[in-house]
Protein backbone atom coordinates (compact mmCIF):
# COMPACT_ATOMS: atom_id res chain seq x y z
CA UNK A 1 0.00 0.00 0.00
CA UNK A 2 1.24 3.47 -0.92
CA UNK A 3 0.02 6.53 0.98
CA UNK A 4 0.65 10.22 0.30
CA UNK A 5 -0.37 12.91 2.76
CA UNK A 6 -1.73 15.46 0.30
CA UNK A 7 -2.39 18.07 2.98
CA UNK A 8 -1.89 18.15 6.74
CA UNK A 9 -3.26 21.56 7.68
CA UNK A 10 -6.31 22.75 9.53
CA UNK A 11 -9.31 24.43 7.92
CA UNK A 12 -7.46 27.68 7.14
CA UNK A 13 -4.22 25.99 6.15
CA UNK A 14 -0.79 27.15 7.29
CA UNK A 15 0.23 29.92 6.93
CA UNK A 16 -3.03 31.63 7.83
CA UNK A 17 -3.91 34.80 5.95
CA UNK A 18 -2.63 37.84 7.86
CA UNK A 19 -0.89 35.89 10.64
CA UNK A 20 2.63 36.89 11.69
CA UNK A 21 3.36 34.07 14.16
CA UNK A 22 6.66 32.20 13.87
CA UNK A 23 5.00 29.17 12.31
CA UNK A 24 3.18 31.15 9.64
CA UNK A 25 6.38 33.06 8.86
CA UNK A 26 8.56 29.94 8.84
CA UNK A 27 10.44 29.41 5.54
CA UNK A 28 10.55 25.64 6.13
CA UNK A 29 8.43 23.72 3.59
CA UNK A 30 7.18 21.35 6.32
CA UNK A 31 5.56 24.31 8.10
CA UNK A 32 3.41 25.05 5.04
CA UNK A 33 0.25 22.98 5.17
CA UNK A 34 -2.61 22.66 2.70
CA UNK A 35 -6.03 21.43 3.84
CA UNK A 36 -6.03 17.81 5.02
CA UNK A 37 -6.53 14.87 2.69
CA UNK A 38 -4.77 11.65 1.72
CA UNK A 39 -4.10 9.60 -1.41
CA UNK A 40 -3.97 5.80 -1.28
CA UNK A 41 -2.91 3.11 -3.75
CA UNK A 42 -3.93 -0.43 -2.82
CA UNK A 43 -4.55 -3.59 -4.84
CA UNK A 44 -4.08 -1.72 -8.10
CA UNK A 45 -6.64 0.96 -7.24
CA UNK A 46 -6.11 4.64 -6.44
CA UNK A 47 -8.37 6.82 -4.31
CA UNK A 48 -8.44 9.88 -2.11
CA UNK A 49 -10.08 10.59 1.21
CA UNK A 50 -11.52 14.13 0.99
CA UNK A 51 -11.12 16.79 -1.69
CA UNK A 52 -10.55 20.09 0.09
CA UNK A 53 -10.14 23.52 -1.49
CA UNK A 54 -6.51 22.65 -2.35
CA UNK A 55 -7.40 19.45 -4.23
CA UNK A 56 -6.33 20.73 -7.65
CA UNK A 57 -2.97 21.94 -6.32
CA UNK A 58 -2.39 18.62 -4.56
CA UNK A 59 -3.17 16.55 -7.67
CA UNK A 60 -0.82 18.66 -9.79
CA UNK A 61 1.97 18.59 -7.20
CA UNK A 62 1.88 14.78 -6.93
CA UNK A 63 1.31 14.21 -10.69
CA UNK A 64 -1.82 12.15 -9.99
CA UNK A 65 -3.70 11.45 -13.21
CA UNK A 66 -6.02 8.60 -12.20
CA UNK A 67 -8.52 8.06 -9.39
CA UNK A 68 -10.88 5.11 -9.07
CA UNK A 69 -13.09 6.56 -6.33
CA UNK A 70 -13.37 9.11 -3.53
CA UNK A 71 -14.21 8.71 0.16
CA UNK A 72 -15.43 11.60 2.31
CA UNK A 73 -15.08 12.04 6.04
CA UNK A 74 -17.69 14.82 6.30
CA UNK A 75 -19.24 17.85 4.68
CA UNK A 76 -17.14 20.76 5.98
CA UNK A 77 -15.71 22.98 3.25
CA UNK A 78 -12.08 22.22 4.07
CA UNK A 79 -12.79 18.57 3.21
CA UNK A 80 -15.30 18.97 0.39
CA UNK A 81 -14.58 22.28 -1.36
CA UNK A 82 -12.50 20.90 -4.25
CA UNK A 83 -15.05 18.38 -5.50
CA UNK A 84 -15.68 20.31 -8.72
CA UNK A 85 -12.17 19.42 -9.92
CA UNK A 86 -13.19 15.77 -10.11
CA UNK A 87 -14.31 16.71 -13.63
CA UNK A 88 -10.69 16.55 -14.77
CA UNK A 89 -10.70 12.84 -13.91
CA UNK A 90 -14.08 12.45 -15.63
CA UNK A 91 -12.46 13.80 -18.79
CA UNK A 92 -9.32 11.66 -18.48
CA UNK A 93 -11.15 8.45 -17.61
CA UNK A 94 -14.31 8.97 -19.68
CA UNK A 95 -16.60 7.99 -16.83
CA UNK A 96 -18.34 9.28 -13.73
CA UNK A 97 -16.54 9.20 -10.38
CA UNK A 98 -17.83 6.95 -7.61
CA UNK A 99 -18.11 8.94 -4.38
CA UNK A 100 -18.78 7.40 -0.96
CA UNK A 101 -19.91 9.38 2.09
CA UNK A 102 -22.40 9.31 4.94
CA UNK A 103 -25.97 10.37 4.02
CA UNK A 104 -25.58 13.91 5.43
CA UNK A 105 -22.48 14.52 3.33
CA UNK A 106 -24.18 13.12 0.24
CA UNK A 107 -27.05 15.57 0.76
CA UNK A 108 -24.59 18.42 1.24
CA UNK A 109 -22.88 17.51 -2.03
CA UNK A 110 -26.23 17.67 -3.80
CA UNK A 111 -26.99 21.04 -2.20
CA UNK A 112 -23.60 22.63 -2.85
CA UNK A 113 -23.08 21.28 -6.36
CA UNK A 114 -26.65 21.20 -7.72
CA UNK A 115 -25.47 21.77 -11.29
CA UNK A 116 -23.91 18.27 -11.22
CA UNK A 117 -27.27 16.64 -10.48
CA UNK A 118 -29.82 18.60 -12.52
CA UNK A 119 -31.90 16.89 -15.20
CA UNK A 120 -30.06 18.50 -18.11
CA UNK A 121 -26.57 19.29 -16.81
CA UNK A 122 -24.36 21.86 -18.48
CA UNK A 123 -21.60 20.17 -20.52
CA UNK A 124 -18.43 19.70 -18.51
CA UNK A 125 -19.90 19.66 -14.99
CA UNK A 126 -18.62 17.00 -12.58
CA UNK A 127 -20.03 13.53 -13.22
CA UNK A 128 -20.58 11.87 -9.86
CA UNK A 129 -22.12 8.59 -8.72
CA UNK A 130 -23.08 9.15 -5.07
CA UNK A 131 -23.07 6.15 -2.73
CA UNK A 132 -24.47 6.84 0.77
CA UNK A 133 -22.82 4.78 3.50
CA UNK A 134 -25.77 3.66 5.58
CA UNK A 135 -25.03 2.93 9.26
CA UNK A 136 -21.28 3.01 8.55
CA UNK A 137 -21.25 -0.67 7.59
CA UNK A 138 -18.09 -2.16 6.01
CA UNK A 139 -18.09 -2.07 2.23
CA UNK A 140 -16.11 -3.55 -0.63
CA UNK A 141 -15.26 -1.02 -3.33
CA UNK A 142 -13.62 -2.35 -6.48
CA UNK A 143 -12.00 -5.19 -4.54
CA UNK A 144 -10.92 -3.11 -1.55
CA UNK A 145 -12.43 -3.80 1.88
CA UNK A 146 -13.16 -0.54 3.70
CA UNK A 147 -14.26 -0.24 7.32
CA UNK A 148 -15.85 3.12 8.20
CA UNK A 149 -15.07 4.36 11.71
CA UNK A 150 -17.79 6.44 13.36
CA UNK A 151 -16.29 9.58 14.89
CA UNK A 152 -17.71 12.68 16.59
CA UNK A 153 -16.48 16.10 15.44
CA UNK A 154 -17.96 17.95 18.42
CA UNK A 155 -21.65 17.07 17.81
CA UNK A 156 -21.29 16.19 14.13
CA UNK A 157 -21.17 12.47 13.22
CA UNK A 158 -18.37 11.95 10.70
CA UNK A 159 -16.35 9.02 9.35
CA UNK A 160 -12.80 7.80 9.53
CA UNK A 161 -11.71 4.82 7.45
CA UNK A 162 -9.69 1.65 7.92
CA UNK A 163 -8.22 0.00 4.82
CA UNK A 164 -6.36 -3.23 5.64
CA UNK A 165 -3.65 -2.21 8.15
CA UNK A 166 -4.00 1.56 7.62
CA UNK A 167 -6.51 3.95 9.19
CA UNK A 168 -7.21 7.63 8.56
CA UNK A 169 -9.07 9.65 11.20
CA UNK A 170 -9.36 13.41 11.07
CA UNK A 171 -11.52 16.03 12.82
CA UNK A 172 -12.06 13.76 15.81
CA UNK A 173 -13.10 14.93 19.27
CA UNK A 174 -14.57 11.60 20.43
CA UNK A 175 -14.51 7.97 19.32
CA UNK A 176 -16.76 5.48 21.09
CA UNK A 177 -15.14 2.35 22.61
CA UNK A 178 -16.84 0.04 20.11
CA UNK A 179 -15.39 2.07 17.24
CA UNK A 180 -11.93 2.12 18.82
CA UNK A 181 -12.09 -1.69 18.78
CA UNK A 182 -11.99 -1.51 14.97
CA UNK A 183 -8.56 0.14 15.13
CA UNK A 184 -6.43 -2.54 16.73
CA UNK A 185 -3.62 -4.17 14.73
CA UNK A 186 -2.71 -1.18 12.57
CA UNK A 187 0.66 -0.73 10.91
CA UNK A 188 -0.08 2.95 10.30
CA UNK A 189 -2.52 5.45 11.79
CA UNK A 190 -2.93 8.97 10.42
CA UNK A 191 -4.70 10.89 13.16
CA UNK A 192 -6.10 14.33 13.89
CA UNK A 193 -4.02 16.37 16.37
CA UNK A 194 -4.85 20.05 16.04
CA UNK A 195 -2.57 21.58 18.67
CA UNK A 196 -1.19 21.06 22.19
CA UNK A 197 -4.00 22.92 23.99
CA UNK A 198 -7.46 21.36 24.25
CA UNK A 199 -10.03 22.17 21.57
CA UNK A 200 -13.80 21.73 21.46
CA UNK A 201 -13.97 19.74 18.20
CA UNK A 202 -10.54 18.19 17.61
CA UNK A 203 -8.11 15.98 19.46
CA UNK A 204 -5.16 17.79 20.92
CA UNK A 205 -1.78 16.06 21.26
CA UNK A 206 -2.57 14.61 24.69
CA UNK A 207 -5.85 13.07 23.50
CA UNK A 208 -4.22 11.73 20.34
CA UNK A 209 -1.47 10.12 22.41
CA UNK A 210 -4.10 8.54 24.66
CA UNK A 211 -5.67 6.88 21.61
CA UNK A 212 -2.27 5.67 20.43
CA UNK A 213 -1.64 4.16 23.86
CA UNK A 214 -4.99 2.38 23.68
CA UNK A 215 -4.74 0.81 20.21
CA UNK A 216 -0.93 0.59 19.80
CA UNK A 217 -0.48 1.15 16.06
CA UNK A 218 3.06 0.45 14.88
CA UNK A 219 3.42 4.10 13.87
CA UNK A 220 1.33 7.28 13.76
CA UNK A 221 1.51 10.50 11.80
CA UNK A 222 -0.56 13.45 12.96
CA UNK A 223 -2.57 15.58 10.55
CA UNK A 224 -5.04 18.50 10.54
CA UNK A 225 -2.35 20.53 12.30
CA UNK A 226 -2.80 24.22 13.16
CA UNK A 227 -0.18 26.93 13.48
CA UNK A 228 -0.66 26.70 17.25
CA UNK A 229 1.10 23.31 17.25
CA UNK A 230 4.52 24.91 16.76
CA UNK A 231 7.44 24.57 14.37
CA UNK A 232 7.41 21.15 12.67
CA UNK A 233 10.99 20.10 13.44
CA UNK A 234 10.86 21.37 17.03
CA UNK A 235 7.65 19.45 17.82
CA UNK A 236 8.95 16.28 16.20
CA UNK A 237 12.12 16.55 18.25
CA UNK A 238 9.94 16.70 21.39
CA UNK A 239 8.19 13.48 20.32
CA UNK A 240 11.56 11.86 19.58
CA UNK A 241 13.05 12.85 22.93
CA UNK A 242 9.99 11.46 24.73
CA UNK A 243 10.21 8.19 22.81
CA UNK A 244 6.73 8.47 21.30
CA UNK A 245 6.09 6.30 18.17
CA UNK A 246 4.59 9.24 16.31
CA UNK A 247 5.52 12.34 14.37
CA UNK A 248 3.82 15.31 12.77
CA UNK A 249 2.98 14.55 9.18
CA UNK A 250 3.76 17.00 6.42
CA UNK A 251 2.44 17.74 2.95
CA UNK A 252 3.83 15.35 0.36
CA UNK A 253 4.96 12.70 2.88
CA UNK A 254 5.03 9.31 1.10
CA UNK A 255 4.67 6.11 3.10
CA UNK A 256 4.83 2.45 1.99
CA UNK A 257 3.28 -0.22 4.23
Amino acid sequence: MKIILLGTGTSQGVPIIGCNCKVCLSPHTKDKRLRSSVYVEHKGKAFVIDTGPDFRTQMLREHITHLDFVLYTHQHKDHLGGLDDIRSFNHLQKQAMDVYANPATCQCIRNEFPYAFCENPYPGVPEINLHPLQDAQPIDVQGIHIIPIQVKHMNLPILGYRIHNFAYITDASYIAPEEIEKLHGLDLLVLDALRKEKHYSHYNVEQALDLINTIHPKYTYFTHISHYMGIHDEVNNEFKQAGYPCRLGYDGLKIEI
